[in-house]
């Protein structure tokens, strides 16, 4: 069996949907599929290269509109890929509206070639993208054999997953493993963290500054926090500048930068509390806060309808869920667990338990094997 997956991206390039398909080609190694990549090239010109045994085709980025990339070469190249590697079955990443116009021309000659639909989030921000591209994404539905989102939560929440409830299988993430797990080095690490902040309330954060991840409503739920909590973001994007001017005067707060995957588990051994401030359905699943889960981490999410965020921390059982983009509830629940430690304990200990039920890379790869196997044989 031959299987291509079409991405806005791929390793080296970090990001949740890069990481997705990684993880696929990661589940599918030794399993007797010959397994190719296409996608967008992060800077520069077209490309060619090999991730961990994966041939990737890069196609070169002019430009990016409302978070779309856009390419001269695109449509040119992965009609050549189609032609050369001849794919059974692709996996088409959504949203990546640019991309599926391209790939409808093709599987429109190819009815033999069967679509999975990973379906990572709806186009909400870009509302009028969204309503341009209407007609296409009820084509793709449409085409594809198999839906998989990443939430029981994401499929009830959506209106076009609702739309092809019978198409859909759930396929959560996973936590990365070069993220997670302790070692001595780790243990020693978050040892010196607490140390240099013992007494205190450890709180931690991580993602890219940006809009949906709401890291602004946890700068402002720190003013109304007292001198216990030391809270730490890791992270940067557009929405630094004006973060740290928020966070300005605040001690309590510390501004970590991109952070190396040992400082990450680190703070996620160290912390007390993970928080998790994302205010919006773009924030479909939360790799980061299954990630912290791991670790026996207590969560602060807010509340965001139709999201599957609050299907991987359940509210009153491994976290506490505060009203959406209000940081006067988002410093309450974190009071809360900071004065109850039998509360943070079992929280905690609950997280654990759901991440490694759920959130694994050993089972995400069974459930994309057994999706896989299935499609050969249907």
């Amino acid at each position: 069996m031959k299987l291509l997956q079409i991405s806005n991206y791929y390793p080296p390039h970090v990001g949740g949907v890069e990481q997705v398909a990684y993880d696929i080609s990661s589940a599918l190694a030794g399993e007797g599929i010959d397994r190719q990549v296409f996608c967008f090239q992060h800077e520069g010109g077209d490309a060619e290269d090999e991730v961990d045994g994966v041939r990737v085709v890069r196609a070169g980025c002019f430009a990016k509109v409302a978070s779309q990339s856009l390419s001269f070469s695109y449509g040119r190249l992965l009609k050549k890929t189609f032609e050369a590697f001849a794919p059974d079955t692709v996996i088409f990443h959504y949203p990546n509206p640019f991309g599926a116009h391209y790939l409808l021309k093709l599987l429109k000659k190819r009815p033999q070639v069967r679509l999975i639909l990973w379906w990572h989030l709806d186009i909400t921000k870009q509302k009028l993208l969204g309503k341009l591209f209407e007609g296409q994404t009820r084509r793709l539905l449409s085409r594809a054999q198999t839906v998989v989102a990443t939430s029981p939560d994401y499929v009830e929440g959506s209106k076009w997953l609702r739309s092809v409830r019978e198409k859909c299988t759930v396929i959560p993430c996973c936590a990365s493993d070069a993220h997670i797990g302790e070692d001595g080095e780790t243990r020693a690490s978050a040892a010196a963290i607490r140390a240099r902040y013992a007494g205190k309330i450890v709180c931690f954060a991580v993602g890219r500054h940006v809009p949906y991840k709401g890291m602004e409503y946890l700068v402002r739920a720190s003013r109304l926090l007292d001198d216990r909590f030391r809270i730490f973001i890791a992270g940067e994007g557009p929405l630094t500048p004006q973060l740290k001017e928020l966070a300005a005067g605040d001690g309590k707060v510390s501004f970590l930068g991109k952070v190396s995957d040992a400082d990450l588990k680190a703070y996620l051994s160290a912390c007390d509390l993970f928080c998790f401030p994302s205010v919006t359905k773009n924030e479909a699943f939360g790799i980061a806060l299954a990630e912290a889960m791991t670790f026996g981490k207590p969560s602060v999410t807010f509340r965001i309808e139709g999201s599957g965020v609050n299907y991987v921390s359940l509210d009153g059982v491994t976290g506490l869920e505060a009203e959406n983009a209000n940081a006067e509830s988002f410093a309450s629940c974190m009071r809360v667990l900071a004065d109850d430690v039998s509360l943070r304990t079992r929280l905690g200990c609950a997280a654990k338990e759901r991440a490694g039920a759920l959130f694994t890379f050993r089972r995400f790869a069974e459930q994309t094997v057994r999706l896989i196997k299935e499609d050969i044989n249907a």
